[in-house]
């Protein structure tokens, strides 16, 4: 059923209403991961001052090379980490548009839902960002301890977190927060599945790219087919 979801959210890339949010979302993770890694050589730079070499990339320094081919490359490794609190960030402010495209293909009997407003919309990313950051912190001992098993926890508690957020927005545009939390919780176990398996590839580069916009889409079709829009 998950891949059936997936393979909807595929099917509909050659949709032009679709091709168009599709384009504005892929900008949309650009900027937030262009956005989060220069916060990431702020914080560099206040710690270490003077250029950070790196084997392979070279020197990286903070304003002159935020643009210079090393530091891309260093931007395209970090994205293995950094892909996550994009796509945490990415619900909240573009889930709406991908859901309406999803809804206008698959879903046309549906009745137009009003827009959240922008204000707890926002509340809700911010407190989701910093569920999530604040449990990545707490598990980095956890993963140094594991070594090559690090991994398999760092994409199964982003999979259970990721997954918990694009399905609680989901549902929430047409079930309010209540019901769409029981709906959540009733479903955990799939939903956290399909979490994990939306989080493996955002921890490729370049792939990742696409999936918070495949995963807005298919965390759509889960919530209807969960719901029983979908028999």
């Amino acid at each position: 059923m998950i891949f059936t979801d997936f393979a909807k959210a595929i099917g509909q890339l050659s949709d032009p209403r679709f091709k168009r949010v599709l384009f504005l979302g892929i900008a949309l993770t650009i900027a937030l991961l262009f956005g989060i890694y220069a916060l990431f050589l702020v914080l560099i730079n206040s710690f270490a001052p003077e250029a950070l070499v790196l084997p392979i990339v070279g020197e990286i320094t903070w304003v002159k090379d935020l643009l210079g081919w090393g530091s891309i490359l260093f931007m395209l490794i970090l994205s293995f980490f950094l892909m996550i609190p994009v796509a945490s960030a990415f619900t909240g402010l573009f889930l709406e548009d991908v859901a309406k495209a999803v809804e206008h293909k698959y879903y046309p009997a549906l009745p137009p839902t009003p827009r959240i407003p922008f204000r707890e919309v926002l509340v809700d990313t911010l407190n989701f960002l910093g569920v999530l950051i604040a449990a990545n912190l707490l598990a980095v001992f956890v993963y140094a301890f594991l070594n090559v098993l690090s991994p398999l926890l760092f994409w199964t508690l982003n999979g259970y977190l990721l997954g918990r957020e694009y399905f609680q927005m989901a549902a929430m545009r047409r079930l309010g927060r209540a019901r769409a939390k029981a709906l959540r919780k009733k479903h955990w176990r799939e939903i956290w599945v399909a979490g994990v398996l939306m989080t493996v590839p955002l921890t490729i580069p370049l792939i990742n790219l696409l999936i918070p916009v495949l995963a807005a889409a298919t965390f759509t079709h889960m919530f209807q087919r969960l719901d029983g829009g979908v028999k």
